[in-house]
């Protein structure tokens, strides 16, 4: 499970003494907790799924790039370089995402099995896409494959 997984690399780090690794996965399961919280209903929980941890890791992902890109237009390369390598520790925990030749193979898998016949269709593409490749797919590389699909 990918909650262990964290747990341990968190041990590991802290008996090499590897404070930035350490601090990123601190960050990362800080997030994770946030999620649990949030999701919490009336009863005990054990917390959120493998699929939600996966959207919290590719949400942090995003942040890092965001903040890097405005690092680099503020002219403060080393914060960047230090976003940059967070990313490198949080990309270690994420499942192997699909190559952009098993992309196109899902979305014309998906849009032969809806029957999708133009760009009105994309959202029910999208969604399907989603549904089945949630943890997997990079959906800003997807959105411009599935309009080349449709259009």
């Amino acid at each position: 499970m990918l909650r262990d997984r964290l747990n341990e690399a968190l041990k590991e780090a802290m008996r090499a003494k590897d404070m930035p690794r350490v601090t990123t996965i601190r960050m990362i399961l800080a997030a994770i907790k946030d999620r649990d919280i949030a999701a919490r209903t009336d009863g005990p929980d054990a917390g959120v799924g493998e699929a939600d941890i996966v959207n919290v890791l590719q949400k942090l992902i995003k942040q890092r790039r965001d903040s890097i890109e405005a690092y680099e237009k503020g002219g403060r390369p080393e914060l960047a370089a230090k976003e940059q390598a967070e990313i490198g520790v949080i990309e270690a925990f994420l499942p192997k995402q699909m190559d952009e030749a098993e992309t196109k193979a899902a979305i014309a898998a998906v849009v032969a099995e809806i029957g999708a016949a133009g760009m009105k269709d994309m959202g029910k593409v999208m969604a399907a896409l989603r549904e089945r490749h949630g943890g997997v797919m990079d959906f800003a590389k997807a959105s411009p494959l599935v309009k080349a699909a449709l259009g």
